[in-house]
């Protein structure tokens, strides 16, 4: 028979940071927080993804005794700076549909379990995170992320993978609360450019630029353009200015780059995807940042015109003026037009005023705006 430390030991042979048990015990206290901000989460639900249905680890398996807790670091080599500006961290190397790194690895740490007569069910329902810190793996921030206390410089830059299973296991001591230090004065609440956090572990998701990002509706509005910045895709400004995270993003300086980031860089070049199609989309970028279906292609196109428009750099109203005059969504046009205002200059005029004869309704309202901020 196995023994957690037998576990334990198997857990980090395949690369992962930490490990952690706790019980099968219903999570009560985070369904109370799901009810007292069901409106926020609604969203979730319309996407297929019912937190609630991951509140009881029975629900999910019913002969659940245990819940393991496998913590993995997705931040333990560089990324090309150049793709840190644009896209979080967390997806640079994202396997979630090419399946060859973070899966092959629950995958045969389960197989492990398995061949032992270990049953195991992992959900994506669960509160990873909550399980995590109730395995007394971590505590929260007040940016509601998890840190780790025995990895990444008890950093944030982690994914909890909760494993329910049927075998029952010491449990940890919870580590359940928020240990930010009170003299980082609220960095991270101070600096959400867009407001989505709220107060200490209150977060409006629907603010929060990563789902902007992905799934913000229609045309971003005027005043998110400039407070979301160079984010094209996801978001790690909180991250970015915690204390807490400082001692990693120090030591990450003398670690090798990430070579499956550096492969698909040239890829994801700003005039590249602003101008990508279908085939460039499925092939080269969704594999690893898929939450938007080709479907949705002009929300790329759009995310982009704005960070372009946001580095107040010249060198993109070529770019600019051809997604304008070639593109024919009208959000991705407004968005053109509106970066072409920001970075602003007698090329970016001279366009606008020209689009601006070409132009009706919404459009026209977006290129007089733009002309008003060259």
């Amino acid at each position: 028979m196995l023994t957690q430390k037998s576990i334990a030991d198997r857990a980090m042979e395949l690369g992962f940071a930490d490990i952690g048990f706790t019980d099968a015990q219903p999570f009560c206290d985070h369904q109370k927080v799901l009810e007292e901000r069901k409106q926020s989460y609604d969203w979730l639900c319309k996407l297929g993804l019912d937190l609630s249905l991951g509140i009881d680890p029975k629900a999910i398996l019913p002969e659940a005794r245990s819940v393991i807790v496998l913590l993995a670091h997705y931040f333990d080599q560089r990324f090309p700076p150049e793709m840190e500006s644009h896209f979080g961290r967390c997806y640079l190397d994202d396997d979630r549909l090419t399946r060859n790194g973070l899966t092959v690895k629950i995958k045969t740490f389960r197989a492990f379990l398995q061949d032992a007569g270990i049953k195991t069910k992992v959900s994506s329902h669960l509160p990873q995170r909550v399980a995590a810190a109730r395995a007394g793996l971590g505590t929260f921030g007040k940016n509601c992320l998890f840190y780790a206390n025995a990895a990444v410089a008890q950093g944030s830059w982690t994914l909890p993978i909760a494993v329910v299973t049927d075998a029952e296991f010491e449990p940890g001591i919870p580590t359940t609360g928020v240990k930010c230090p009170d003299w980082c004065k609220n960095a991270c609440l101070v600096c959400c450019p867009t407001g989505a956090l709220k107060g200490p572990c209150r977060i409006d998701p629907r603010r929060c630029i990563s789902y902007l990002t992905y799934f913000g509706e229609g045309l971003t509005p005027r005043e998110l353009r400039q407070p979301m910045g160079l984010w094209i895709y996801g978001c790690d400004h909180c991250q970015n200015v915690c204390p807490r995270n400082q001692a990693w993003l120090a030591r990450t300086k003398t670690l090798s780059f990430n070579p499956e980031a550096v492969k698909k860089a040239p890829y994801f070049a700003l005039s590249k995807l602003l101008h990508m199609n279908t085939g460039y989309y499925e092939t080269c970028i969704r594999p690893n940042m898929f939450y938007m279906p080709s479907s949705e292609l002009w929300r790329w196109h759009m995310n982009v015109a704005r960070a372009m428009g946001n580095t107040l750099d010249p060198l993109y109203i070529t770019d600019l003026i051809r997604a304008f005059e070639e593109n024919s969504d009208v959000r991705v046009k407004s968005m053109a037009a509106w970066a072409l205002g920001r970075i602003g200059g007698t090329a970016a005029k001279s366009a606008l005023e020209r689009f601006q004869s070409q132009s009706d309704g919404a459009l026209k309202d977006e290129v007089d705006f733009a002309l008003t901020l060259s």
